[in-house]
């Protein structure tokens, strides 16, 4: 056991992974073709691009339970501005405009008037998809119009064969993989996480990092929305009432990023990833239930963080750190 006590949660998690890998690799034989791996990554793409979206803010020290019902009634909108024959750019900019405007109010409510992110995103992400369906469109399922068709490209295209979606996932990652490393405004963020009246104290203006944080989680979560609508030639705006919004939260906090801010970064979120995409894909060539599928799931993630708490056991003054 000593010999793993240094391990992070993100080490534990990505060893699960590869374990998963062989065990699929052994007892099913297509698990490890190249079409099937390019079909893992790009099945979870979007979940990736999303959680990289809610790590940013997690690291914050907030979270966004808005994130998916921002991204589906911003990019239905779009799509119905689009059919009604707007142009397409014309189009494509409003519905990037109304996700900013949403981030930044989230932010604004978060840091200004100090509510709690938990509250006050779960209530946006309820406003936003009411506002949506009464006020924007009147469809649960805005389909893809002709004037759109160019964007399906950036769902269902490839380049050297290998699918648009993953290109993308990749670039989403490296964004914020340099924003959190080499930019001003990303290594306040994480003092900002780690601690917020120390980070004031030091000249940090805190208040409007953290409205950053809401606009960047808005800003990715559109361009997922988009690739999501490219996929699948529509946007289903009934996944703004599901639970998707906490797989893209396991995600995160699975690859080792904790909820009280300050720690962690886009590589945890590739690695929590990659964990959901191997389960996921190997379930599915085994014709396992939909609802098993949720139970082996659940007991996965709930064993890989029950070892990380035996392994790396917290103390109380980080135990009493901002947790949900």
């Amino acid at each position: 056991m000593n010999a793993f006590r240094h391990l992070s949660q993100e080490q534990i998690v990505f060893v699960l992974a590869l374990v998963l890998c062989v065990a699929f690799a052994v007892a099913l034989p297509g698990f490890l073709t190249t079409s099937n791996v390019l079909n893992l990554v790009r099945s979870v793409s979007i979940l990736g691009m999303l959680g990289v979206a809610m790590g940013l803010v997690v690291i914050g020290r907030g979270i966004d339970l808005s994130l998916v019902a921002l991204m589906a009634v911003s990019v239905a909108w779009t799509l119905h501005l689009i059919g009604t024959g707007m142009p397409l750019p014309l189009a494509l900019a409003l519905g990037l405009a109304f996700s900013l405007v949403v981030g930044a109010f989230n932010g604004w409510v978060v840091a200004y008037v100090e509510i709690p992110a938990i509250f006050a995103t779960l209530a946006m992400g309820t406003l936003i998809y009411g506002f949506g369906r009464y006020f924007l469109f009147n469809l649960d399922v805005v389909y893809m119009p002709e004037a759109g068709q160019p964007l399906l490209v950036l769902g269902q295209g490839t380049l050297l064969g290998v699918p648009l979606p993953i290109f993308l996932f990749a670039a989403v990652c490296l964004g914020g993989y340099f924003f959190l490393r080499y930019t001003k405004s990303g290594r306040y963020l994480r003092a900002v996480g780690d601690n917020l009246l120390a980070a004031r104290i030091t000249g940090v203006p805190a208040r409007p990092i953290i409205v950053l944080q809401y606009m960047l989680s808005s800003l990715i979560g559109y361009m997922a929305g988009i690739v999501t609508a490219a996929s699948v030639a529509s946007m289903n705006t009934r996944v703004a009432i599901s639970t998707y919004v906490y797989d893209v939260i396991l995600v995160v906090v699975l690859g080792g990023i904790g909820l009280s801010g300050g720690k962690g970064g886009v590589r945890n979120v590739i690695v929590g990833t990659l964990l959901i995409g191997v389960l996921l894909n190997g379930m599915t060539i085994m014709d396992i239930q939909y609802t098993v599928q949720n139970v082996i799931k659940g007991v996965i993630l709930l064993t890989a963080i029950v070892i990380d708490t035996i392994i790396n056991p917290r103390d109380e003054q980080t135990a009493q750190q901002g947790d949900i």
